[in-house]
């Protein structure tokens, strides 16, 4: 399986809940590497550009108000089938059938709050990456274990 990058956001609630160590770590701990990473507050226009497939969805304003009501953390993840294998960390979108075990199964506790996004494909982690990230706050360092982790 060859390396492929995907997009992840901790949402507002990770923050107020001071849980990002915490997910951080679950992310890390899969073998992630994390290629980019800042926090930022960003803007409606940003916010419904980056859901606009949403756009025509009863939940989407409450959705772009929530992701705009505070801080987030903006990730660049890259690891063999990166897309698939974030999604499956993550869990479903729908916090009352979340597995324990995954992330929002242990911490989301309403699916319009989510705590977390990750891409549903290369295609879509591409556009994200490149909505929130500019090259140059990409890093791609070269792991000193060479992969034998």
């Amino acid at each position: 399986m060859a390396k492929e990058r995907s997009f992840s956001m901790l949402k507002p609630g990770v923050l107020q809940r001071r849980i990002v160590g915490e997910v951080l770590s679950r992310i890390e701990k899969k073998g992630f590497r994390i290629i980019g990473l800042k926090m930022i507050r960003i803007s409606r226009t940003l916010a419904e550009t980056h859901y606009r497939e949403h756009r025509d969805k009863p939940f989407f304003g409450e959705l772009v108000d929530y992701i705009c009501s505070a801080p987030l953390i903006a990730l660049v993840l890259e690891a063999d089938g990166a897309v698939a294998m974030l999604r499956h960390l993550c869990g479903t979108t729908k916090a009352d059938l979340a597995e324990p075990g995954t992330i929002r199964g242990d911490f989301a506790m309403h699916t319009n709050f989510n705590i977390i996004h990750a891409s549903d494909s290369p295609e879509s982690a591409e556009r994200e990456i490149g909505l929130f990230f500019r090259p140059e706050e990409i890093f791609d360092w070269e792991d000193c274990n060479h992969g034998w982790i």
